[in-house]
């Protein structure tokens, strides 16, 4: 064998033996830890941890330390949040590529939830957009639990008046997702033809009302429980997809925000205009190493050979986006669709009827409230 048949074949198995590493290394799921003891006469509260991947079952209430704010930050005494899929990929640990960032083995952050509303408590001494006693809402790690820390300048905006806590807490990451991936990354435009497939979850209720409110003309995709729902919501034409599949139709769509991904791509081009856009939000989750990452994958491989753009992107919660939503839903312009409703202690519960992929519009907890699961639709 020839010296530089000799190194390529020492380089193939070096990289090959990475690549099994890193495979093993990602997919390692750790003993749950042990909770360490609390300091004595130490401040504390109520929260949602999680102290290994796996089901639902990992997610524990339990006592930890109150947070403690910087000179920048607030204390805000959390009333409402709101379960997203990115909490459910966090309790699983899938998929398996994300634990490059979120932990090896077991998370590396233990406390969950993102998605908050409530009231400040306590300001820092450099705090000057926000005082003691204002409502607001953002979104910040750590959510499933009585108080959270957050900078004045993160993703945090004051509450409108004329939404519940619990409406409040629906809207910070998929509201920010559906305004994004319409105006940003769709650059819709008043009287273009919009259709949102997935219309009746988390993203898609905020995007057929938002899509509205810039001015299109919207067609929501969903299934026949909830046809009546979408059309609610603004929906100008909605498609039940139990009975007709939306890539055979003879309508053309300046844009398509998918946050499903149940379609081939060339299927999907068939009903884009010349230069449409496609932006995909969400996809099956079925694959345990890139999840829904398959159909972004391919969108953005195929989209340098195709007149449509095809595009992924991840959503960036920020303060100036929450006012914008703040400013819509006081103009009644959006409305958060809240589908259930769980206490604290019953965030297992709500992320395993997440898990189900048939929540309708958001599920929220109530951080304060101690009842029974609710069962209901909120317009």
């Amino acid at each position: 064998m020839s010296l530089v048949k000799r190194i390529l074949t020492g380089v193939a198995i070096v990289v090959a033996l990475g690549v099994v590493s890193l495979a093993v290394a990602l997919s390692y799921d750790a003993r749950c830890d042990v909770a360490e003891p609390l300091a004595d006469g130490g401040h504390t509260m109520s929260a949602i941890v999680q102290r290994c991947y796996g089901s639902s079952e990992v997610l524990k209430l339990e006592r930890i330390a109150k947070p403690q704010i910087a000179e920048d930050q607030m204390l805000v005494k959390v009333r409402a949040s709101s379960v997203n899929p990115a909490d459910w990929h966090s309790m699983t640990g899938k998929p398996y590529i994300m634990r490059i960032s979120a932990g090896y083995g077991r998370p590396s952050r233990i406390h969950q939830g993102i998605d908050f509303s409530g009231t400040i408590e306590a300001v820092g001494k450099n705090v000057t957009k926000f005082k003691v006693g204002d409502d607001v809402f953002g979104a910040r790690g750590g959510a499933f639990g009585e108080y959270i820390a957050v900078n004045q300048s993160g993703s945090v905006a004051i509450k409108p008046a004329n939404l519940s806590f619990e409406q409040a807490a629906a809207m910070p990451v998929a509201a920010v997702t559906a305004l994004q991936g319409l105006r940003d990354h769709g650059h819709l435009q008043p009287g273009q033809r919009v259709l949102i497939n997935g219309a009746s979850g988390g993203v898609g209720t905020f995007a057929v009302q938002i899509a509205k409110s810039f001015g299109a003309e919207v067609t929501g995709v969903c299934s026949t429980r909830n046809v009546e729902l979408v059309r609610s919501i603004g929906a100008d034409h909605v498609i039940d997809y139990t009975k007709e599949n939306y890539t055979q139709r003879d309508e053309r769509y300046d844009l398509i925000l998918d946050n499903v991904g149940n379609h081939p791509l060339l299927d999907i081009r068939r009903v884009l205009k010349p230069a449409g856009t496609y932006v995909i939000v969400g996809g099956p989750k079925h694959d345990p190493w890139i999840g829904p990452l398959i159909g972004p994958i391919k969108a953005m491989l195929l989209s340098p050979f195709v007149d449509e753009t095809m595009l992924m992107f991840i959503a960036n919660t920020n303060q100036d986006d929450l006012n914008v939503l703040g400013e819509l839903a006081r103009t009644g312009k959006i409305m958060p669709v809240i589908d259930r409703r769980y206490s604290l202690s019953q965030v297992p519960e709500a992320m395993s009827y997440l898990g189900t992929q048939r929540a309708r519009g958001k599920v929220v907890i109530d951080i304060e409230g101690a009842g029974l699961e609710q069962q209901v639709s909120e317009l």
